[in-house]
C-alpha cells in the first residue's frame, strides 16, 4: 500500500504537537488502537525531528510523516529522522522539488488556483488545504475541483467529528487533517485513553462504522 493509500485509508491525518520526545510513542500507540495509524508530528516544536526518529523505530505500525516544514532544511532532516511523507503549510517549490526528486510524497497548502496550478507541475495528486476554515471550507474545494478535475484535497483547519462526516462525503477529499484527535493539552496530561477514544471517534462519525 502507498503512502497516500494510508493517508486516505485512516482517513483522518492527525496533527501532533510535541513539547517532549517521550511523548511521541506512546501518543502514536494510542492513535494506532484508536485505528488512525498515520500521524504528521509538526515542526512548531524543537522536539519535532526526535519525536519523528522514535516513532519510525518503536512504532513501526504507525505511518510517521512530518508537519509544518517550511524550509528545505526541515524536510532534509525529517526524511533523515524516519519521516515518510512531508506536509508544508503552504507551497514551497524548492521543498516539493526536492520531494519529488526523492520519491518522498508530499502535501503543500494550496489554496488558490495559482498555487495548484504549480503543484500539478510536479505531477501533485493530493494536497493540503489549509486552513479550510478561513478560505471556504467545503464550498472553495467544490468549486476549485472543477477546474481541477481528479485531484484531490486534505483540509486541515476547521474540521471535526461534528463535520468530518460532510467532507468525508465529498469526492474530491482524500483525508481530512486535525488535531483534535490528539489534542496538545492531552498528549501533555498523558490522557491516553481519551486520544484512542477520539480516534475512534472521528472514524465512526466519517464512516458510520
Amino acid at each position: 500500500m502507498t503512502v497516500l493509500e494510508r493517508l486516505r485509508n485512516s482517513v483522518v491525518v492527525p496533527v501532533v504537537v510535541l513539547d517532549k520526545v517521550e511523548d511521541a510513542v506512546p501518543a502514536a500507540r494510542a492513535m494506532v488502537a484508536g485505528g488512525v495509524d498515520v500521524m504528521e508530528i509538526t515542526f512548531r516544536t524543537a522536539a519535532a525531528a526526535d519525536s519523528i526518529e522514535a516513532v519510525a523505530k518503536e512504532v513501526p505500525e504507525m505511518l510517521v510523516g512530518a508537519g509544518t516544514v517550511i524550509t528545505l532544511e526541515q524536510c532534509k532532516l525529517a526524511v533523515a529522522k524516519g519521516a515518510k511523507f512531508i506536509v508544508s503549510p503552504g507551497y514551497n517549490e524548492e521543498v516539493v522539488a526536492w520531494c519529488c526528486e526523492n520519491n518522498i510524497p508530499v502535501t503543500p497548502g494550496c489554496v488558490t488556483p495559482t498555487e495548484i496550478t504549480m503543484a500539478l507541475k510536479h505531477d501533485l495528486k493530493v494536497l493540503k488545504f489549509f486552513p479550510a476554515n478561513v478560505y471556504g471550507g467545503l464550498n472553495a474545494l467544490k468549486a476549485l475541483s472543477g477546474p481541477f478535475v481528479g485531484l484531490k484535497f486534505i483540509p486541515t483547519g476547521g474540521v471535526n467529528s461534528a463535520n468530518i462526516a460532510e467532507f468525508w462525503a465529498a469526492p474530491f477529499i482524500h483525508a481530512v487533517g486535525g488535531s483534535w484527535v490528539c489534542p496538545k493539552a492531552d498528549i501533555a496530561a498523558h490522557n491516553w485513553e481519551k486520544i484512542t477514544g477520539l480516534c475512534k471517534e472521528a472514524r465512526k462519525a466519517a464512516l458510520g462504522e
